[in-house]
């Protein structure tokens, strides 16, 4: 595992799961939020974002944390060795959500896009909502099309993300 995309709903653990597998296997971490977004959670212009993330993975070696397969994903999918989708109940999606929007300690967190804070507003409430019935959609539809022959690594729940991160590197 050397080029891995990280893939699952908001409040799923994309970013920790990123963190901790990145100082596990010494690999750089790219959190896409944070390329693609300016301060007060604007959008960025696609273009440049598909410029960012075009660097960050012309290396060797790296870990994609994100979605957004629709804008970049025929950048960072042919290129991976690894896509791991951590699937989370609603429930658990929507309850970290809200505790990012209300825990200040993560306002430094490296995967938070410079001038933005976790704030559960209404449409990160309508993609974690919707997320399996639309989202889930868009990204099998992107899989199929752009990573066709590489395996998805469907992990379901924090006791698989857990032994997933002790089986990795060994």
């Amino acid at each position: 595992m050397r080029r891995i995309v990280i893939l699952g709903n908001s409040g799923s653990g994309k970013s920790t799961l990123a963190r901790k597998l990145g100082a596990k296997l010494d690999l750089p971490v790219i959190h896409l939020d944070v390329l693609f977004y300016e301060p007060g959670w604007k959008p960025g212009v696609s273009e440049v974002f598909r410029q960012r993330v075009t660097q960050a993975v012309a290396g060797d070696a790296w870990i994609v944390d994100g979605n957004f397969l629709g804008l970049i994903g025929d950048l960072s999918l042919p290129r991976a060795d690894t896509i791991l989708w951590i699937e989370q109940p609603r429930w658990r999606s929507l309850a970290r959500a809200a505790w990012r929007s209300i825990d200040r300690r993560g306002r430094n967190r490296p995967d938070l896009p410079a001038g933005c804070r976790d704030s559960l507003d209404s449409e990160t409430l309508n993609f974690i909502w919707t997320f399996d019935r639309i989202a889930r959609r868009n990204i099998e539809h992107i899989l199929a099309h752009q990573a066709p022959s590489k395996p998805v690594h469907r992990l379901r729940g924090d006791l698989e993300v857990a032994a997933f991160l002790r089986q990795a590197g060994r």
